[in-house]
């Protein structure tokens, strides 16, 4: 059985967990924080959530695991078929976790900690997310999902990075990051919904 280790509070942790659902994997949830010592490094080299362990094997980072769970378990589909359909999906995926939720991460010391970011900090984010928008508007097709009308691993990181995101900057700048996204506010009320990403967020809430 796949052990899941990290704590449910982490986007990318209920992203991977989705994704375990998703699959129909059989997983065992393993408490554990984030930690610079040894034996986390063990699982996860930069010391970060999540990490899985599958057949003795230690596998960190969100697209490698999800890489690994569409190996293993190859249905449901979550990246299409055919060569560049597929590799579209993973650029939009990239796109998502780069150029939105990383950015928007810098604000994360300031809105969970209580220690201020700097105002350079605050202004260079809300530059970089701007492009960053533009560039997922580039690739988001949104019809009715984010790469297209099959369900991808683009809408799960869309529904994850942009959870985050959108939280960041309305309580930085108060701002509604998404108020000009249609497209995306659509995937979002799909994914939402959507039985595995729900039975995560309520058991989530259920903590």
């Amino acid at each position: 059985m796949i052990k899941l280790y990290g704590l449910r509070m982490s986007n990318y942790y209920s992203l991977t967990k989705a994704l375990l659902i998703e699959k129909s994997l059989g997983f065992e949830e393993v408490k554990r924080p984030p930690s610079q010592e040894e034996d986390f490094l063990q699982l996860s080299p930069m010391g970060k959530m999540p990490a899985i362990e599958a057949d003795g094997v230690y596998l960190s980072e969100s697209i490698a695991i999800a890489s690994y769970l569409e190996h293993l378990q190859p249905e449901p589909a979550l990246l299409p078929g055919d060569a560049m359909p597929a590799a579209k999906v993973m650029e939009l995926v990239c796109h998502l976790k780069l150029d939105i939720e990383l950015v928007a991460r810098r604000l994360l010391p300031e809105v969970l900690f209580k220690q201020p970011v700097s105002d350079e900090t605050k202004s260079a984010v809300k530059a970089d997310l701007a492009k960053g928008m533009k560039a997922v508007d580039r690739l988001f097709v949104g019809a009715p999902y984010a790469a297209g009308d099959q369900l991808t691993l683009a809408d799960f990181y869309t529904f994850y990075c942009f959870g985050l995101a959108s939280g960041m900057v309305k309580a930085i700048y108060d701002e509604d990051l998404l108020e000009s996204h249609p497209k995306i506010q659509n995937v979002l009320g799909l994914m939402a919904d959507h039985p595995s990403v729900k039975q995560v967020e309520t058991e989530k809430s259920a903590k």
